[in-house]
């Protein structure tokens, strides 16, 4: 059972509050690590995550080899030069 240490054993002044307390069982310290690592990776903001990746252009995306579908109907020839 991990509890905070007393502040006359901790240093010269009261130390704030632990954020992390584990209140039974006996963890190792590798066990703690990843429990850290894993609460520090969800409070993370979901746009913090990849710091250095810059976006991607629009012309690089895959959607625009696709062509449009095909149009049907009357008029579906002169609808397949316009613009879209």
């Amino acid at each position: 059972m991990a509890t905070p240490t007393p502040p006359a054993q901790a240093g010269p002044g009261p130390g704030p509050e632990p954020a992390l307390a584990i209140v039974s069982g006996n963890p190792s310290a590798e066990d703690v690590a990843a429990v850290v690592a894993v609460l520090s990776a969800r409070l993370r903001p979901a746009g913090a995550t990849g710091a250095g990746q810059a976006t991607r252009s629009r012309w690089s995306a895959r959607s625009r080899q696709l062509r449009a579908p095909l149009l049907r109907g009357p008029g579906a020839w002169r609808a397949g030069a316009l613009p879209r």
